[in-house]
């Protein structure tokens, strides 16, 4: 289905349009389309409320002093130029990329061995004992002997 256009919708409207063949077709096909009748129907509230203002209701004229300020600021140079943003150092730059590079793989190295540790942690095959002395807590590998068997004619290591 098309639409009446927007610029034939205005004219209804205004009730500026002379009856012809295809104001009647339109006028048939917003009687029919939702869409259409809506629009005429927002145009004629316009149109109605604009044809129906008085001097009232229209704004009135800021004081003269507005307009003198307005003019006056508009009379002055007040741009003053800018310096021109500084080019970073290509050299700074890299070495900025580096040191972030740098750091990312450090943090990336000191995640994993924490998580490592705290894995061993959890199984059990790393505990925490004081140190003697210190008061520093030292990491011990605890080894459950019962697992190891010595073989007889095994050559004892130093």
């Amino acid at each position: 289905m098309t639409h009446v256009e927007s610029a034939h919708l205005v004219e209804l409207a205004l009730r500026n349009a002379t009856p012809t063949d295809a104001e009647a077709e339109a006028l048939r096909h917003v009687e029919r389309c939702a869409r259409c009748r809506d629009e005429l129907r927002t145009l004629t509230r316009v149109v109605t409320a604009a044809r129906t203002a008085h001097l009232v209701d229209l704004p009135t004229a800021p004081p003269e002093r507005v307009w003198r300020r307005i003019s006056g600021g508009l009379n002055q140079d007040t741009a003053t130029p800018r310096r021109p943003p500084r080019v970073p150092d290509p050299r700074k730059r890299a070495l900025l990329a580096l040191l972030a590079v740098a750091a990312a793989i450090g943090i990336a190295v000191a995640h994993r061995c924490l998580r490592e540790r705290s894995e061993l942690v959890r199984r059990g095959l790393l505990r925490w004992r004081l140190s003697c002395g210190s008061g520093r807590r030292k990491p011990t590998v605890p080894v459950d002997v019962t697992r190891y068997t010595l073989k007889r004619n095994s050559p004892a290591r130093p």
